[in-house]
């Protein structure tokens, strides 16, 4: 079959679909992925599939004009491509290209990542986005969610029907992310933060916290792992600048980083699917601390592989990293086991490269129908 993969960036495509791409083509499928153009794109390439440039996707674009011409741009690659299946991840692809696979009669399975914060927050802008989201999953063979309460709540607002579906997120490939030697009990307690360093990913949170933490416990550290918005940039300096914090900026292999860690601490409250920085954490075998919410309180479960804190709440944070810190270093590793534990049961990534197998199959067995 000729499969077409839209989706908005070449390091989601290559970080959490390439397993699903090489299997693709060790089967014998076409694979063609349009996504806008970026340096990871040979990489994909690599695996077996052809690229086709998409320069009119703009992620967090909200000029209509921009998105018509996004839209027409979908329409005649359709047309051109004409593709047996199209797989679309992220808000842009799911909508207008699932609009178009509709009308077309294209076979097509949309992955919801997380509903993000035009669906979570109330406003014009959600009832906008929602009814452009019912148009888009119409007439999906599958909408895949990464958490029960995004499904949830397009259940409950009539924009999705019975052909929705649970996968563990993006799951994480546990032959990459091995489990690693928990550091040595040198007396020094490392813990890092993995993400954009912005607002929702509560940055704020984590640095009022390693202030604390580091005022009572000299034998800690807070590193910090990820590029940085322009409005925290003056404030990460400055605790760098005081040694509050140390920062590495964007990491090329975080697996480095996770070696040297002793906890993952992620206090966010921004709406994703799952979070993948807790699936590879405990995948190499670190705990971790993080906010009870969706795509964060599926991964943890509270005082066996981490801690669960509030959201928002940088006092709450200060006092689990107390709990952590209070235990003996046999416990701190063995919440480590458990979370890798916990990742092989539950979010082996070929659990989901399986999952689109089985669609696939759906797939061409209609499309022999038809014949």
């Amino acid at each position: 079959m000729k499969v077409l993969i839209l989706a908005n960036n070449d390091g989601g495509l290559l970080h959490f679909r390439g397993e699903l791409i090489a299997e693709l083509v060790k089967a014998g499928h076409e694979v063609i992925f349009c996504i806008p153009s970026g340096e990871l794109v040979p990489e994909i390439e690599k695996l077996g599939a052809s690229f086709i440039d998409n320069p009119f996707l703009i992620r967090r674009g909200t000029n209509p004009v921009d998105d018509v011409q996004l839209i027409l741009f979908y329409r005649k690659l359709l047309k051109r491509i004409q593709p047996d299946i199209v797989f679309t991840y992220t808000i842009k692809p799911n909508v207008y290209g699932g609009i178009l696979c509709g009308k077309f009669g294209i076979p097509y399975l949309v992955n919801i990542t997380g509903l993000g914060t035009a669906v979570e927050n109330d406003g014009p802008l959600q009832k906008l986005t929602l009814g452009l989201y019912k148009l888009g999953l119409k007439r999906a063979q599958v909408v895949f969610f990464q958490n029960e309460a995004n499904r949830d709540f397009m259940l409950s607002r009539g924009i999705v029907g019975n052909r929705c579906d649970l996968l563990p997120g993006s799951g994480v490939n546990l032959q990459r992310f091995r489990l690693l030697d928990y550091p040595k009990d040198d007396g020094v307690i490392r813990f890092f933060f993995f993400a954009r360093v912005m607002r929702e990913k509560g940055i704020e949170e984590f640095l009022e916290a390693a202030r604390q933490i580091r005022g009572r416990h000299p034998n800690t550290e807070f590193h910090v792992c990820g590029s940085c918005e322009d409005e925290y940039r003056g404030s990460l300096e400055a605790c760098e600048k005081d040694g509050v914090v140390i920062y590495h900026g964007s990491v090329k292999d975080v697996r480095e980083m996770h070696a040297l860690s002793s906890c993952t601490v992620h206090p966010t409250f921004y709406p994703e699917g799952m979070s993948n920085v807790l699936l590879e954490s405990c995948a190499c075998g670190r705990p971790i601390i993080t906010t009870n919410r969706p795509g964060c309180r599926e991964v943890v479960d509270d005082g066996v592989n981490g801690f669960v804190v509030k959201q928002r709440d940088a006092e709450d944070l200060i006092s689990k990293i107390e709990n952590f810190l209070a235990l003996p270093y046999a416990e701190k590793r063995e919440m480590g086991l458990n979370g890798r534990r916990k990742v092989e049961r539950e979010f082996d990534r070929q659990i989901i490269v399986e999952r689109y197998l089985k669609e696939m199959a759906v797939a061409e067995e209609a499309k022999e129908a038809r014949r």
